[in-house]
């Protein structure tokens, strides 16, 4: 039946309640230092600063009890997509006419700095993928939905319609597991009226044809499931308020403090160096 597990193949928006340290620090630290991390690993142009920021990443999965194996099978599906973009940027990379010249392909010189470039793409996007995965994986929908909402006050005061931007960002979060879960139910229907799910397709026109029959009713169950969600929210007087309060005050600590200060210096070590 591991043809049919679809949502294991998704983990973005599986939230894991391990209860470890992580789980337990304020969600808006955890969200400001997650933010900090992605975007020095998007801005880092050196392959030792991707290296720390992978690094700090794996020790932040260890914190948070997350294993390995399960946040790394985040990267199986993206993967040959990686390999292959890897291989374009050494293909394509402006390297300098000085540089000595590691193999001749055609009319294409490959470098060192071509080989660099491609590393620096494969691990930025790996390091990338796990911290984004390590963020849904510490951090619930109601948490990140409560300290959204209160980083988003001032913008809220200014007319800005943060309550309807942090709706739209957790439907975001819960839509692929929801739809990972409901191709499932499809297959395993299809499957058990016939349908060939059991041999693996040779190529990609052959996996297409095998795909496009769930296709169809995915589309109209999403469609219906947005229907009754909006109609729930009408039912509910959603966005008759823009004040709302919460059961749970969320207040800073010294070690949230701790894990904003070190975030930032994370961040600056990828940039620096």
């Amino acid at each position: 039946m591991s043809q049919f597990e679809f949502l294991r193949s998704i983990p973005f928006g599986q939230y894991l309640p391990v209860g470890s340290f992580l789980h337990r620090l304020d969600p808006r630290a955890r969200m400001v230092a997650f933010t900090v991390i992605v975007l020095a690993l998007t801005f880092s142009r050196s392959l030792v600063g991707l290296l720390i920021g992978c690094a700090v990443v794996l020790v932040g999965l260890r914190v948070g009890k997350i294993p390995y194996r399960f946040a790394f099978r985040g990267l199986l599906p993206p993967l040959p997509f990686l390999f292959l973009l890897a291989i374009l940027q050494v293909f394509l990379n402006v390297s300098s006419p000085d540089e000595s010249i590691l193999a001749v392909i055609g009319p294409v010189r490959i470098t060192p700095s071509d080989l660099a470039a491609g590393a620096k793409l494969l691990i930025r996007f790996t390091g990338l993928i796990l911290a984004i995965g390590l963020a849904t994986y510490t951090i619930s929908t109601a948490e990140m939905t409560q300290g959204l909402n209160i980083m988003f006050q001032p913008l809220a005061k200014m007319g800005f319609p943060a309550q309807d931007l942090v709706m739209m960002v957790q439907v975001t979060l819960r839509f692929l597991p929801m739809l990972a879960q409901t191709a499932e139910r499809i297959a395993k229907s299809q499957a058990s009226r016939g349908a060939d799910w059991d041999s693996r397709p040779g190529n990609i026109i052959a996996r297409v044809r095998q795909v496009i029959p769930v296709v169809v009713p995915l589309f109209l169950s999403s469609l219906h499931r947005a229907e009754n969600m909006a109609l729930a929210m009408d039912a509910r007087a959603y966005g008759s308020s823009t004040q709302r309060t919460s059961l749970v005050e969320l207040r800073l600590k010294a070690v949230d403090g701790l894990l904003l200060g070190i975030s930032f210096l994370t961040g600056a070590a990828i940039l620096v160096f």
